[in-house]
């Protein structure tokens, strides 16, 4: 990889790792030595990711579960072994779909639990088990996967933008309490990325209009790729990065700016 991230002898949780933005970051934190165990909801998502990475030449081995399921999260956690690196990328963005958005007098606390409990709860599930090893052993990274949405808000997304703000805010907070025990605790929040679940956006003709009105808010007039938050959460996970926690770091295209 050219660089030296010092991941060998690491192991990494990578959860909702079966496709997407969380298997590239699985990919990548392989590439670089760490031994990556790769979540997902789907039993043969994460199977498959974690074969591709073995075929790539990485260490990887799958271990599916729901994140929302606060006791599976902390028996399967539990017993994997060692956790030295979470990173928190499970989440949702639409209840029936990508890009389903509603004003938020239009729903109701059913359609919000989808968002709190995989984005907010299933951060909070993951980091309540694999934590304690981290505060034990001395040393630790959490990362999660936020949004700019989290960030800056968006009109018929108040739900997942709360639940992504949270998650935040969260994390923020566990950075405080185990910095001292050489763990650190970080966000990256994202933009419109380009995805297996959002493929059809990006493919289908009849869809150019809309293409062209969410990419027109992106300074870099093209959406992200999974190798574009990969590299970010690597360094984080990184030892080089102790000096590095509680802090959202935007990978957006320049969506949104951030001081």
């Amino acid at each position: 990889m050219g660089i030296d991230f010092e991941l060998e002898g690491k192991r990494a949780l990578v959860t909702g790792a079966g496709q997407g933005v969380g298997e590239g970051i699985a990919r990548m934190l392989a590439a670089a030595g760490a031994e990556v165990v790769v979540n997902d909801y789907v039993p043969e998502r994460a199977e498959a990711a974690a074969g591709r990475i073995r075929e790539a030449g990485g260490a990887a081995t799958a271990l599916p579960f729901d994140v929302t399921d606060h006791d599976q999260v902390h028996e399967r956690i539990g017993g994997a072994g060692p956790i030295d690196i979470l990173v928190n990328n499970a989440g949702n963005a639409g209840v029936a779909g990508f890009g389903e958005t509603a004003p938020f007098v239009d729903t109701t606390p059913d359609q919000w639990e989808p968002y709190l409990a995989v984005n907010l709860y299933g951060v909070m599930n993951c980091v309540h088990a694999a934590l304690p090893g981290m505060v034990e052993r001395g040393w630790g990274r959490v990362v999660t996967i936020v949004s700019d949405a989290g960030r800056t808000g968006g009109a018929g997304t108040a739900a997942y933008a709360a639940a992504k703000a949270g998650a935040a805010a969260f994390c923020r907070a566990v950075a405080q309490e185990v910095g001292r025990h050489g763990v650190t605790v970080n966000n990256v929040s994202l933009g419109t990325m380009r995805t297996p679940v959002t493929e059809d956006l990006w493919r289908d003709p009849d869809k150019e209009d809309l293409r062209k009105v969410i990419l027109s808010g992106y300074v870099v007039r093209r959406p992200g790729e999974p190798a574009d938050a990969a590299w970010i959460v690597t360094a984080l996970a990184s030892p080089r990065a102790g000096w590095v926690t509680g802090q959202t770091i935007p990978v957006n295209g320049g969506f949104s700016f951030a001081l």
